[in-house]
């Protein structure tokens, strides 16, 4: 049997499994079956984790098909509200994070223990790289962009209507082009963006698993398109369907960290394929 938890970062769901417990199984194998919505438990991804010290870790993420992610931010939320449960972390506690992208810090500013338990976290998400960028369609559309990495890669367009369309075309639609385009050899995940005064909403076409309800380096790669065009300032409010994340940024060679919540939501047991 393989023991798991089950935990959401704005309806953007991980399970979180020891390495301990996945060490004899294929782990992109176990992934695309414990992660299929009819057939398994449903999840966005598997983050295997290994404890290294006190209030540290390793975390490795694998995509719902099975390939391997550098970072999530969600995800990495989510880790932190799970450690912060199986150790009984306290508001203004630190956990380290150790991911394909870098070590995270996160900070557990608050705690909700009466129902599902959910941790409110900032983490750091590391220095953003960022770059403008125009990725030619299949059709001959030029799409224009802002090509962003927060430890994992992001194409962020500024859509054109609030449906985030462009062109008329759909966002799922070019979100799956652009996903998997030439241009981006390792594939990228795609954001959609709309401005409004206080905050920017956004779409979400993620590598490996298509359209989200939300993505903490998604949020996070917007957030930084918004404002290197000058859109928007910093602190700023990023809203996916599945919620609101805030994003603090001051500017290029500065650390992004990002705030948000993280719920666990259920434990058992999986039969390995």
């Amino acid at each position: 049997m393989i023991p798991f938890t089950k935990a959401h970062a704005c309806g953007n769901d991980f399970l979180i499994v020891t390495e301990e417990a996945a060490a004899n199984h294929d782990w992109a194998n176990l992934t695309r079956r414990l992660c299929a919505r009819n057939t398994g438990i449903g999840a966005d991804g598997v983050e295997f984790f290994a404890w290294t010290g006190p209030k540290s870790c390793r975390i490795r993420l694998h995509n719902a098909d099975g390939s391997i992610a550098e970072i999530s931010g969600n995800g990495t939320r989510c880790v932190a509200a799970w450690m912060a449960r199986e150790r009984g972390f306290q508001p203004s506690d630190e956990v380290e994070i150790s991911t394909d992208a870098g070590l995270r810090i996160c900070q557990i500013n608050a705690l909700k223990t009466d129902g599902e338990f959910t941790v409110e976290v900032t983490a750091g998400m590391g220095i953003p790289a960022f770059a403008r960028r125009t990725v030619t369609l299949l059709s001959g559309l030029a799409v224009n962009g802002v090509e962003v990495s927060t430890g994992n890669p992001h194409f962020v367009i500024v859509a054109d209507n609030a449906d985030f369309s462009v062109d008329g075309i759909a966002w799922q639609n070019i979100g799956a082009e652009i996903c998997v385009h030439p241009d981006f050899p390792h594939q990228t995940n795609v954001e959609f963006l709309c401005i409004s005064p206080a905050e920017i909403e956004i779409r979400i076409f993620e590598r490996g698993v298509g359209p989200t309800t939300s993505s903490g380096t998604g949020s996070s790669a917007a957030a930084v398109a918004a404002i290197v065009l000058g859109l928007v300032k910093s602190p700023l409010h990023v809203v996916a369907p599945g919620g609101a994340q805030t994003v603090d940024w001051d500017g290029p060679g500065t650390e992004l960290r990002l705030t948000g919540p993280a719920s666990l939501i259920a434990r058992g047991e999986a039969w390995p394929a």
